[in-house]
Formats: C-alpha cells, structure tokens, sequence
C-alpha cells in the first residue's frame, strides 16, 4: 500500500531498527519510501535473562509489555523534529504499538492518523479466555493494560481506520470513540500471487504465518494434537508444513513430535509451499482484524479451511469460497471433505481466486486508504 501511495504523493518512512536488521530489509524501504528515517532499538532475545528481566520489570509498569518494549524518546523526538522542519500534512501511525511515541509528541497543526491492523486488546482478552494456570493471570492483567492504552490512544488521533468493518464497529462501541473513519480492506498482490501449474501432494496441508506470535503457535499446536489424527484416521499420509519466519521452540518440537510434519522457518518464497498443498488451513482460535494469508491462499487458487476466528473481517462465506468450522471434528471433516473430493477442491479454489480478483487488489484498496487521508487533511484546511 505504501508502494502503491509512493507513486502519488512523498512518504516519509520512519521506523525503528533493531540492531543486525537485515540490509535488504533497509534497502527496500527506498521502493515504498523517499526518504527513511532508522531509530536505533534493541530487542531482547525471547527466552534470555534480558527477556524475563524486561518482563519482571513490565510488571511495576502501566503500559503492557507488547507497548512498553516499543517505546522509544529518541523517536518521539525524531517525529516533533521531522513535524517542526517539514510540517507535513500528515503523520500516519501504521498499528498501535508505534502509537506509544506519539502519544506526548505535541502534534501541533500536523494531523494524524491511526491505522489500526487489529483491536489488539481483543487478541489478549482472548488469550486471556484460553489460557490456564498462572499464565492465565498475567494475560488478564496485559489484556487490561492494554485495552486502556488503547482506548486513551486511538481517541489522541483525528482519525481512525480499522481493516474490517466490524473491528470499526468494535472501536466505536468499546472505546467510544467518534474519530473513527472507516476500515480498509485486506487486499494482495494478484499478480505476485496467483495459481501456479505445481501439481499439489496427495493430502498435504499447509499453514503460513509468522510462528512468533502466540496466536499462530497456538493455533498449530491446536492442529497438530486436536485435528491432524482426526484426519490421519482416514488418510495416514497426511502432510502438515508450517510455513513462518522465527518458529518459537512450541511449534519446532511439533516436528519431532508427530511424523509428517515439517516446519521451514523463513523462507525465501511462501509461494512454492502453498503451491505443493492442497489445503490451506488457519486454525486461529485467538486473534484480530484480518487475515492476509487467506486472500493469498485463494489468489493462488487454493482452498481454505479456517475457524470463525481465522476469517473474521474477510467477506468469505462458507460452504462457498471457503470452508469454515470451529470445533477439532468438524474441522477435520471439512478437510477430508475437500481430500476426498477433487471437484469440490477445485470449485472452492475458483470461487475464491474470483472473489480476491474481483475487488480486492492492492490498488483498489490504497484508493480506498488514501481517501482516509485525505478527509482528515481536509478537515484541518477548513478548520484552519
């Protein structure tokens, strides 16, 4: 989207860099960029001594800790300089964790925009609700950290935009905010992603995500010891390939655990392992705003199976151009419905492929984005 915004209008990109960032990393921010603004950060090792100490320090803090780790003076600073010098006409804060250095900025005349990916405190009220044991009390006091953060965060900005129109909703209602403009839509790259002539492995199935974060552990860990043997009850053979960068040592043990399950870790191109599978599957039982992997999934043709919470925001329906089920049973049913049937493959993969070509590129979709912008920039002119 960035991209896609660069070509009309001079994007600012600042952001912070942890240090051994990737070099193609800082290079490719000059395709969607005119100028890059690098905040040096460092981030504990998850796992180390100065992990746990981060934490146990979080614990005397207002701020959660998936905030607090991201708060940085040294940006608050470059933003209030790069405000006073070149007196944009917007600052856009791109997911709320960023939204910690804004908060004391001092914005002046220069409006702002929050672009919220998910309503965050949904996701950690959700942990919250699955999770057991003392685990299940530090979740609900982050989970209520970060619903206050958020709601005095979202209403500091002139405008709001969520990625779905019930996360729009959701905001209004929990947060009572009046700024909030509107969602835009997920979109993808349909030309980058689109079906491949790779014939798919008999019963292979295939998760992307990144397999960092707890909602995607969860959710193939879920997979792999409550559905997978209900579909190996049928098809022995089953395949499983967990697809993501950083796998944490939950999901790296599934390969040592269960035959017929493979986790790659970064890859160079997701494409190939989506093209070699079958299904898709996005088992999320924890999580917010909306999915991308799934639009990519039916770019490529493939057919996806998800939970009610994997496909929450996306206008999918079920039994149509995807398959949706919520309980271990009825999940795997729905895959041996589609490895049974190779006509029904093929027709969920069509209808799925038609609903992201559609309407759902990225250009149509910074259109959309952009007018966001505009309206607040607008709205300060004819206050001004």
């Amino acid at each position: 989207m960035l991209r896609e915004l660069n070509r009309r209008h001079e994007l600012i990109f600042i952001s912070l860099c942890a240090a051994g960032c990737d070099q193609r990393v800082l290079k490719a921010a000059s395709e969607y960029s005119r100028r890059q603004v690098w905040i040096p950060w460092k981030e504990a090792r998850k796992g180390s001594f100065a992990f746990y100490a981060e934490l146990a320090r979080n614990l005397l803090s207002k701020l959660p800790y998936v905030i607090e780790k991201y708060r940085s003076p040294q940006m608050t600073k470059e933003i209030q300089r790069l405000q006073t010098e070149l007196r944009p006409e917007l600052v856009l804060c791109d997911c709320l964790p960023p939204a910690v250095n804004f908060i004391s900025n001092g914005a002046g005349n220069t409006r702002t925009l929050l672009s919220q990916h998910n309503v965050e405190s949904v996701i950690w009220k959700r942990l919250y609700e699955n999770a057991n044991g003392p685990t299940r009390v530090y979740f609900r006091q982050q989970w209520q950290r970060l619903e206050a953060f958020e709601r005095d965060a979202c209403r500091r900005f002139d405008g709001v935009v969520g990625v779905s129109a019930e996360d729009c909703d959701l905001m209004r209602r929990q947060f009572g905010l009046s700024n909030v403009l509107g969602d835009v839509p997920t979109g993808v790259d349909t030309s980058f992603y689109a079906p491949m002539r790779a014939e798919p492995k008999p019963h292979s199935l295939v998760f992307l995500g990144s397999m960092d974060w707890m909602a995607n552990i969860d959710s193939v860990c879920w997979f792999a010891e409550a559905i997978l043997p209900l579909v190996r009850e049928k098809y022995a053979n089953a395949m499983f390939t967990i697809v993501g960068r950083k796998p944490a040592p939950r999901v790296l043990q599934l390969a040592q655990r269960y035959p017929g399950i493979r986790v790659t870790g970064t890859v160079d191109d997701v494409r190939p392992f989506l093209a070699e599978s079958q299904v898709m599957v996005v088992p999320l039982r924890i999580g917010g705003g909306t999915r991308i992997k799934i639009f990519e999934a039916m770019a490529m043709g493939i057919p996806v199976v998800s939970t009610r919470i994997g496909a929450e925001g996306l206008p999918v329906t079920d039994q149509a151009d995807i398959l949706l089920a919520d309980t271990p049973e009825d999940f795997a049913r729905a895959i041996l419905d589609l490895f049974s049937n190779a006509q029904r493959r093929e027709q969920i993969g069509r209808n799925g492929l038609a609903l992201v070509r559609g309407g759902y590129s990225w250009e149509r979709i910074t259109r959309i984005f952009e007018s966001y912008c505009e309206s607040v920039v607008l709205n300060s002119k004819e206050v001004q």
